[in-house]
């Protein structure tokens, strides 16, 4: 997606050991309109394909999927939670995965009475990376006996082979930027075409 692309070239920041950031407009402070253009452009990409629910990590993937979530019909918007909390009751779908950001491990929560089997699910998320992330998500969906339909990424950084791993396992990731490479001492940043 070439206005991502573009919005990453002007406003991100590579910082040491693989880091990104695109706090201006997609993770912290956040470009609603650009949300929506990139909700469009899943919306296209995944036309035709039964879709339920959105899942999505806290925090960053909750804007993102929530603006995503009206162009498929205003389906419903599920986020992992990170944390147990005392709102969170009954019966749970609980994973635990890997963060690169947070460079931890944590647990990933979802009530069992917002994931159901047979429902088809659009998984949505900020970054993708080494994909850990994604597989917890995956692993929730298994569990549920409901039906991950497609994988819409922001910005995958290609060079870390979670997309392409996610691609070979035969899952449709529809990453709308995908970094192949990263220089910290340049700031260069080289898209994959």
């Amino acid at each position: 997606m070439q206005e991502l692309e573009e919005r990453i070239q002007s406003e991100g920041t590579v910082k040491e050991g693989n880091v990104l950031k695109v706090d201006a407009f997609l993770n912290h402070q956040c470009d609603v309109r650009l949300f929506d253009h990139m909700g469009a452009a899943w919306a296209q990409h995944f036309a035709g394909k039964k879709i339920d629910k959105i899942l999505t990590i806290e925090a960053s993937g909750i804007g993102i999927a929530c603006v995503a979530a009206r162009h498929f019909g205003d389906v419903p918007v599920v986020f992992a939670k990170k944390a147990q909390s005392i709102n969170l009751d009954g019966d749970q779908y609980v994973t635990t995965v890997y963060s690169f950001t947070k460079q931890k491990e944590f647990p990933v929560i979802v009530a069992k009475k917002y994931l159901n089997a047979g429902d088809h699910v659009l998984l949505i998320d900020d970054f993708l990376a080494n994909g850990k992330a994604l597989h917890g998500l995956i692993n929730l969906c298994e569990d549920a006996g409901a039906t991950v339909t497609g994988i819409g990424i922001a910005v995958e950084k290609g060079f870390q082979g979670g997309g392409d791993a996610l691609r070979a396992e035969g899952y449709d990731v529809d990453s709308l930027a995908i970094v192949d490479a990263m220089d910290p001492a340049t700031g260069e940043i080289t898209f994959r075409h």
